[in-house]
């Protein structure tokens, strides 16, 4: 099976997600229309929690009322037009493992659920009907979309990223999704796209002058701005283009959480209590 260049829309995060709710997410509809991948990077707005959760908190870690996180989720999946029980939410650990999920996964969820339990930051997902949620609250999330409509979510903190997390997300879905066997290896990255949604920014990402510094011996120094600060969208990015991603298909919203905190969870920001804003994908059956 031959997949042409042009069988994905260029990427974009223009469009807002909201069926039966009005979900406040980023999505790109072109995308949706083009294979049936619905990918959505929410904000805080369009739930139900609380103080320094409100509103749409995703995540169940962080002393949020758990009735209110499980209704939050419900209507993220409602938005998705997915069901809510079919969510697949890992224990992210910021490290680098990988889990694929392949196309028996909707019959066995429970399978599924004990695999990501054990911890993963990026989920490989080649099945239909089968959303996959990963959690942020400044680390960087990443979604990968193939034109076959297989898909990658990646949770990327710093150490993800330094380790390469997103470069392997990218080579782990073009290995993984046998709809491209007929294309080159080194030519199947060139075929996703890939959207990075909000997180913390270079200019207020400050970190030790150690981690600086091994950024800029692996993705050169232009992820470094100075002697503390790193910009982490900027070194996926690098990491991505490693990989075969086309650069032109590397879609950045370009939000700052700490700088636009009442949109987005931002750990920094709130001193550590917060909700937790989420990076979503979603397959329907066609």
């Amino acid at each position: 099976m031959e997949v042409p260049l042009s069988d994905l829309p260029s990427p974009t995060l223009d469009a807002r997600l909201g069926r039966a709710h009005r979900i406040d997410a980023l999505t790109d509809d072109a995308l949706y229309g083009a294979v049936g991948v619905r990918i959505a990077f929410t904000g805080r707005m369009g739930g139900v929690s609380s103080g320094p959760y409100a509103s749409l908190n995703l995540g169940t870690h962080v002393s949020d009322d758990p009735s209110a996180v499980e209704e939050n989720r419900s209507r993220l999946a409602s938005a998705l037009g997915a069901e809510a029980g079919s969510l697949i939410v890992p224990h992210q650990v910021h490290g680098d493992r990988l889990v694929c999920i392949g196309d028996g996964a909707a019959r066995d969820l429970a399978a599924v659920r004990a695999d990501v339990a054990s911890g993963c930051d990026g989920v490989v997902c080649t099945a239909h009907g089968v959303p996959v949620l990963l959690n942020f609250a400044d680390c960087l999330p990443l979604v990968l979309v193939s034109p076959t409509g297989a898909f990658c979510v990646v949770h990327a903190g710093w150490r993800g990223a330094l380790s390469g997390i997103a470069g392997a997300a990218a080579r782990r879905l073009a290995g993984t999704d046998i709809a491209l066997e007929a294309v080159p290896s080194d030519k199947r990255c060139a075929l996703f796209n890939a959207y990075i949604g909000p997180y913390i920014h270079a200019e207020a990402f400050e970190t030790s002058s150690d981690v600086r510094d091994a950024f800029a011996r692996r993705f050169g120094a232009a992820v470094a701005p100075d002697a503390r600060h790193v910009d982490l969208g900027r070194a996926v990015a690098v990491d991505l283009v490693q990989a075969g991603v086309d650069p032109a298909r590397i879609c950045d919203a370009d939000i700052c959480t700490f700088q636009h905190s009442s949109k987005y969870f931002s750990y920094r920001r709130s001193g550590g209590i917060c909700g937790r804003h989420g990076a979503v994908a979603y397959r329907e059956e066609r």
